[in-house]
């Protein structure tokens, strides 16, 4: 795995990613950003590099929530006549995904991976997608998720900052802390799990449950913690990659417009339970004990004393955000359990037959 350079701003102090772009010598960034970026300290701090250092900046910004190919395409086409020598993602996965795929833009074309050493930097803005800590980027193509996997597109550099959070939207702020808490409940029970990833998870479980008040309250320390936990919990899966839980939410975010990490905690409430109850068909290579043990350890780390108490806490603390859930005709079902992915599930400890996919849609729905 690539070496990340890992920067951290402070008190709207940003030395460290000064320092990094001097000694990077970089000339010119091609910065992709959302609109909402100008009213954060970091973004007025881009704004004046040309002053300040002398290096240029061009704007990208005609992306999608969840962006879809035509997004990227654009920022490739952008790309390209820039001249820009740095890459920069300020945002949410949204900005970090398409960041990455401009940076393999060649693939667009070949289908092939390619190897460059064009450096991407990342500023995530909200903590939940971990996206920053990933080889891994998801967009979607006729409403379909196209899920891309490369060394190339972890980024080079990460710059947390705390300051970074205070402008996002409650629902946002909600919907990606339950992104982060997906990734590291599924990537802990992942039949690709190994010591290195459960010990990101653990961490990551329970910084973002002694953090979550503080975070919704959009407090300084809070922010600063639950951006680590998602940074943790990015880590956890960049080993591991996901589970049912997210192969079960990506067509709900696509069909209703909902948040991908509201979709996916919105998923793992049902799943969770149904894995507990469900022990016999386990098809972890590892076997029965094992899993035990893992719904064992999440239970502690998340403060409770049984998988089963834990599955509850998790379902209360979904309840505890109030967010809605959308509302779904019976025809979609049949949609929806078709769109589910085949290699998402096969990272799931428990075997899923189509019955059992559709029966925890109609749970949760």
């Amino acid at each position: 795995m690539n070496f990340q350079n890992i920067l951290h701003a402070d008190n709207a102090s940003y030395k460290e990613f000064d320092d990094f772009l001097r000694k990077s010598r970089i000339q010119k960034i091609f910065l992709v950003c959302g609109n909402s970026s100008k009213q954060l300290d970091i973004g007025k701090h881009i704004r004046n590099l040309p002053s300040k250092l002398g290096i240029g900046v061009e704007y990208f910004s005609e992306y999608t929530p969840n962006p879809d190919l035509n997004s990227v395409m654009r920022g490739i086409e952008q790309f390209k006549k820039s001249d820009a020598d740095l890459i920069v993602a300020l945002g949410g996965g949204s900005a970090i995904d398409v960041a990455k795929c401009i940076k393999i833009w060649p693939y667009f074309y070949s289908e092939k991976q390619i190897n460059n050493d064009l450096p991407l930097l990342a500023i995530p803005t909200t903590a939940g997608t971990g996206s920053e800590s990933t080889h891994f980027a998801v967009i979607y193509k006729n409403g379909v998720t196209q899920s891309i996997e490369d060394e190339n597109i972890l980024p080079t550099a990460v710059l947390f900052d705390p300051g970074a959070l205070v402008t996002l939207p409650i629902y946002q702020r909600k919907s990606t802390m339950l992104d982060a808490l997906s990734h590291s409940l599924e990537s802990y029970w992942s039949v690709n799990s190994t010591g290195l990833s459960r010990g990101y998870s653990s961490e990551a479980i329970r910084a973002i449950f002694s953090n979550a008040g503080s975070y919704v309250k959009n407090e300084d320390i809070g922010n600063r913690n639950m951006l680590m936990a998602a940074n943790m919990a990015g880590k956890a899966i960049n080993i591991t990659k996901t589970t049912a839980g997210h192969a079960m939410s990506y067509k709900l975010t696509g069909l209703y417009g909902i948040s991908h990490g509201h979709a996916a905690g919105l998923v793992n409430t049902v799943l969770f339970p149904w894995m507990i109850k469900n022990m016999d068909k386990c098809c972890d290579s590892r076997g029965k004990m094992f899993l035990e043990n893992i719904f064992y350890k999440i239970a502690k780390d998340m403060g409770c004393d049984t998988p089963k108490d834990a599955a509850e806490k998790l379902k209360r603390f979904y309840k505890s955000l109030l967010l809605d859930k959308p509302q779904i005709l019976e025809r979609d079902f049949k949609i929806l359990k078709e769109s589910v992915n085949n290699d998402r599930l096969s990272n799931t400890p428990v075997f899923m037959s189509d019955e059992d996919i559709d029966m925890i849609y109609h749970e949760l729905l």
